[in-house]
């Protein structure tokens, strides 16, 4: 089971919204998905009673050790995929989540604030040692503030850019927000819209990290498989070494 965490302290970043799309993204590729809820405004709740059609795909956890015990069972269960929505600020419950994230996703809307916002949130994904990257979202469809805010959050990070920025970005349209208010995801509200090719796009962003970054916990703890590997796929090892 491969866990994603939406972080970030400051509000409004999307995160609700984005976990929506990726979750049921991931879902159309046939993930077995869930979601954990862990802010009490419970956004992603009403957005489960608004479905109506009895598919449970939203639970929630407000406190961390609710989140762990969750995790767990839904790994026992099947699950493939669990993506966890954090409250914004600084919490237990978001610790606790990153704490066991195979991928931490940080939100960010290209301004100022919500980048220098994104601070606090890494160093707690840096201090538990977790692989993350930022999603550039609610951008204006075009124009220099998001050059300007991609190449502000390669500074932050201290990394490359293709290293923490997950492509494509978001953009800004109604589609999310009226999926969201239909109890939809963006994927089934206008499954042939920008929108929706942008965040299958992210899923197919995603996969590939989660992918690549399985692969390398395996290599790392068991080394004598590097040359079969190497021998079937040299272009994969290279990027991952």
């Amino acid at each position: 089971m491969h866990t994603i965490v939406l972080t970030t302290q400051k509000g409004g970043s999307g995160k609700s919204t984005l976990a929506v799309g990726l979750a049921l993204a991931a879902k159309e590729t046939g993930h077995v998905v869930r979601i954990i809820e862990t802010d009490p405004q419970g956004t992603l709740s009403n957005w489960q009673g608004r479905r109506g059609n009895g598919e449970q795909l939203v639970e929630s956890a407000y406190h961390a050790g609710e989140v762990e015990r969750r995790l767990r069972a839904l790994m026992e269960s099947g699950v493939s995929l669990v993506v966890v929505d954090t409250a914004g600020g600084l919490t237990a419950p978001m610790t606790a989540a990153i704490r066991h994230a195979d991928l931490c996703l940080i939100p960010a809307r290209p301004s100022v604030p919500d980048i220098e916002a994104t601070a606090a949130t890494l160093s707690i994904v840096r201090a538990w040692r977790r692989p993350f990257a930022f999603v550039l979202n609610q951008t204006p469809i075009r124009g220099q503030r998001i050059d300007k805010a991609a190449n502000a959050l390669c500074e932050e990070a201290a990394l490359d850019l293709a290293d923490v920025l997950a492509r494509p970005l978001i953009a800004m349209r109604n589609d999310h927000q009226d999926a969201l208010a239909a109890g939809l995801a963006v994927s089934e509200y206008a499954p042939n819209g920008k929108s929706a090719e942008e965040i299958r796009a992210l899923w197919q962003w995603v996969e590939e990290r989660l992918s690549l970054s399985s692969a390398s916990e395996a290599l790392a703890a068991a080394p004598e498989i590097m040359p079969a590997l190497a021998a079937l796929a040299p272009k994969q090892i290279a990027r991952m070494s």
